[in-house]
């Protein structure tokens, strides 16, 4: 097995390491000079479009028809997108792995997948008008350059917001490049053009000048970190600087009088210039080395280095890593390295395997740390292992020594050689793994449809795997020709025992695809009821969306399917729909009441609840202002009721309030009070209280009201409007229908039933109550069932204290004639005692 360090290269104080990934990766027929070639970060896919600036070779229309081909970087095609919307000025990637197109009108999709899916939007801001000369891109977001050197910029793919920045001036643009928000002070992305011999820095707020000498620059680049610019000046030089331009870091003259194609940084320390077919990398204080190709090479840059492609390799550059280095670098007597030669020695079974570990004994621990992170940062298998049994070795004679690390990047590196391997063409580096994380890992082999590799990684990194079965799912509905019903049932078998399934998701794409009976079938099996009820009425299942609204217990949801459906269906049919679901109705009627009382009435009408809908024109006939209104909305309620016998009563109790309503309205205009609204025995009451006693006669006498109800409102109307001289006459009748003494019963009316409760002796405590008690007294004589007590008592409130003795006189009750005389005054005191002498002399 070859060294690591075959591959290394020592360019100054540093080594860098140039790795072949994988060869063979794009056809030989096809002209990688001609294409643009754009790669995803974190080793991710590339995507390939012909440049159409380019002449080529010609070709069968066919085969002339223009595509954007996505790789993998093994050069396995993903996809390929058919394009005819227009020319291409911008092909980037964003963190995610969202192919971003940017057309020459300003047209961007947003490709968020690597299946064809994607989101389009217009920057504006003049690119139509202008259009976009080219673009740059980071991890979140990109500027575009327009014809009028306008720069509008998007810094958030989930949220795209192009905005424009400050104005530069209109010289041509030789060169450009940006700084991404991040690594700026006004966290706002920076643009670098070379424009003459300086750079002009634009921000969203002002564009200044550098005033620098250099020009013009053929080529602007910026690190990966943002520190760092390097310059390619007209005469071939490469200039280094800091990105506040305050400082030069390093020069180095390519000696080539042609301009290189490509200039990008290998990591943060090393610049790599591009021509046709070689390459030259430049790291710290000038120094450099080449590399030559046979065929058209295209660099791709990544955070930690940089990736070669030509049509036979894939190769991946960068700085060899401090554990790689100190660990295989030659002479190299670190304590890593000693170990790695001690493992060596215990495979040979050398006695120096013991010598070693003793010699680096005092820094063991430090050395199996080194081994680890070695093993982490080597692409060959071997070696991968060679340090492991190292520093499994070590370990093993440490006496306290946590394997965490040890386990860890054991998992990790099973995880990154499946990546690896060929037929997926994930190269990813440790640290890009570190960066990118498992379930955005897991993410990118479900795009690609690697649905077992995800699963096994899933699994064995203890991760959630529903998202994988969703994804195979949604893609078998889309490009299977099975019979739905097939389908759906190889679906469900295959997902039935698997937890977190969202049936809803496959469904969604099932309905896309304009299979709306498979996603109805797909539905089914949806657990969440809430989930179901959009699709359904995309899929215009109405019926079963509502069902299904109910039986989650959402009302809002079942809301939402009901007004759904009254807006799309005839109202007939609306309340067929309803009327057999109890719930359902009962909800559209809580609202109606609310709200609608029109669709109310329909309802109570469809449903054939009569007295409901006739309650609720009473209720509109109460609140009508005006009498037309009021005697339309009572017409209304009497048809409503009119043609079933059940409801008799209900029928006459509407028509006697048309009649008392007609009656009130009379009244109205003869008196010129208001009696519109009251009851029978109020309008009644206000009649007698007014002094219309025939006509309240009238009134008792169309309504037959009793005659007891009527002389309990006649008293008390009379009372109150203190009518002492008729009511002197009424005390003169021999009887009086409610009688002269009550008892207490039940009684209809409010009125009468609030003033039987008031007294047992109505005409003596009402006119009392009014303050006549001379007569109140004329009534006290009528009530012959009362005690003598009673009757003492009586006398006295009226103010009749010789009265009240001539009761006491009577059964002869000397205590209550004691009593009077204490209440008595004047002549009265004289009489009482006179009475009391006739009962004591006895």
């Amino acid at each position: 097995m070859s060294k690591p360090t075959a591959d290394w290269e020592r360019v100054g104080d540093r080594f860098y390491r140039k790795l072949q990934l994988y060869t063979s990766v794009f056809d030989q027929d096809l002209e990688l000079e001609n294409y643009v070639v754009a790669g995803a970060p974190f080793s991710g896919a590339v995507a390939i479009y012909r440049d159409e600036e380019k002449l080529y070779t010609y070709r069968n229309s066919q085969a002339a028809k223009p595509t954007i081909d996505i790789y993998s970087c093994a050069g396995k095609l993903i996809h390929r997108i058919s394009w005819d919307k227009g020319t291409i000025k911008g092909l980037g990637w964003s963190e995610e792995e969202k192919l971003v197109v940017v057309t020459s009108d300003g047209t961007v999709r947003l490709y968020h997948d690597l299946q064809g899916d994607f989101i389009p939007f217009t920057l504006g801001h003049g690119a139509e008008e202008h259009g976009v000369n080219s673009c740059r891109f980071w991890t979140t977001g990109f500027v575009a350059l327009l014809g009028n050197n306008q720069l509008v910029a998007v810094t958030r793919y989930e949220e795209p917001r192009p905005s424009l920045l400050a104005t530069p001036p209109s010289d041509e643009v030789a060169s450009w490049s940006i700084i991404p928000p991040a690594y700026t002070l006004s966290r706002s992305v920076e643009v670098l053009l070379a424009i003459g011999k300086s750079i002009m820095v634009v921000d969203a707020s002002e564009a200044e000048d550098r005033m620098l000498e250099n020009g013009p620059l053929r080529h602007v680049g910026v690190s990966p970190n943002g520190r760092f610019i390097a310059l390619y000046t007209d005469d071939g030089k490469v200039w280094v600087i800091s990105s506040d331009f305050q400082n030069r870091l390093s020069e180095y003259d390519s000696r080539v009088k042609t301009p290189p194609k490509d200039l990008q940084w290998c990591g943060n320390n090393a610049v790599v210039l591009a021509w046709e077919d070689e390459v030259h990398l430049i790291g710290p204080n000038g120094s450099a080395t080449k590399y030559y190709y046979d065929s058209f090479v295209h660099l791709v840059p990544d955070i930690d280095g940089l990736r070669l492609f030509t049509n036979d390799v894939c190769e991946f550059l960068q700085k060899v890593p401090e554990p790689s280095e100190e660990t295989f670098r030659l002479g190299s007597t670190s304590p890593a390295s000693v170990l790695l030669d001690a493992v060596d020695q215990l495979e040979k079974k050398s006695p120096k395997a013991d010598d070693n570990i003793q010699l680096i004994r005092p820094n063991l621990d430090e050395a199996v740390d080194t081994c680890i992170r070695a093993a982490g940062q080597e692409f060959s298998i071997h070696w991968q292992k060679q340090l492991l049994r190292a520093a499994s070795y070590g370990k093993s004679v440490l006496d306290l020594y946590s394997s965490d690390d040890f386990v860890d990047m054991s998992s990790t590196l099973r995880v990154l050689n499946a990546t690896r391997f060929y037929e997926i063409g994930l190269p990813l580096t440790y640290d890009q793994y570190l960066r990118l994380g498992p379930e955005r890992l897991v993410n990118r082999l479900v795009n690609r449809a690697e649905y077992l590799l995800a699963l096994k990684i899933s699994e064995y990194l203890n991760l959630p795997t529903d998202r994988i079965y969703v994804h195979w799912a949604r893609q078998k509905v889309r490009s299977s020709s099975t019979q739905e019903e097939d389908l759906c049932a190889e679906i469900v078998t295959r997902l039935k025992d698997k937890r977190g399934i969202s049936f809803e998701e496959i469904a969604s794409a099932a309905f896309e695809e304009g299979r709306s009976a498979l996603a109805t079938q797909l539905l089914e099996h949806e657990p969440r009821a809430g989930k179901q009820v959009p699709l359904l009425l995309n899929a215009g299942e109405d019926v079963r969306a509502l069902d299904k609204a109910l039986e989650s217990g959402d009302t809002d949801l079942v809301m939402h399917v009901l007004l759904h459906l009254k807006k799309k269906v005839p109202l007939a049919s609306f309340f067929r729909t309803i009327n057999s679901r109890p719930v359902a109705s009962a909800l559209v009627e809580a609202t109606a009441m609310d709200s609608d009382t029109e669709l109310l009435k329909d309802l109570y009408y469809q449903d054939d609840r009569r007295v409901d809908g006739s309650n609720l024109l009473l209720a509109e006939a109460i609140e009508a202002k005006e009498m037309d209104k009021k005697m339309d909305k009572l017409q209304s309620a009497t048809r409503y009721l009119a043609d079933a016998k059940e409801f008799a009563f209900q029928v006459k109790a509407v028509e006697e309030t048309q009649r008392l309503l007609k009656m009130q309205e009379a009244f109205e205009k003869d008196l010129g009070d208001h009696y519109t609204g009251l009851s029978v025995n109020e309008t009644i009451f206000k009649l007698v209280s007014s002094g219309n006693v025939k006509r309240s006669l009238k009134v008792q006498s169309e309504f037959k009201v009793g005659e007891k109800v009527y002389w309990w409102l006649r008293l008390r109307a009379l009372v109150g409007r203190r009518d002492w001289r008729e009511l002197e006459d009424m005390s003169k009748n021999r009887k009086s229908p409610i009688g002269w003494e009550v008892s207490f019963g039940t009684n209809s009316d409010a009125l009468v039933g609030r003033m039987l409760t008031r007294s047992e002796q109505p005409f003596f405590n009402e006119i009392l109550g009014a303050g006549n008690s001379k007569l109140a007294s004329v009534f006290i004589p009528k009530y012959t069932s009362l005690t003598p007590q009673e009757r003492v008592d009586m006398w006295t409130k009226c103010g009749l204290i010789v009265k009240a003795g001539e009761e006491a006189l009577k059964v002869k009750d000397v205590r209550m004639l004691e009593e009077l005389r204490g209440k008595a005054t004047g002549q009265a005191v004289m009489e009482i005692e006179s009475m009391i002498g006739q009962l004591t002399k006895r």
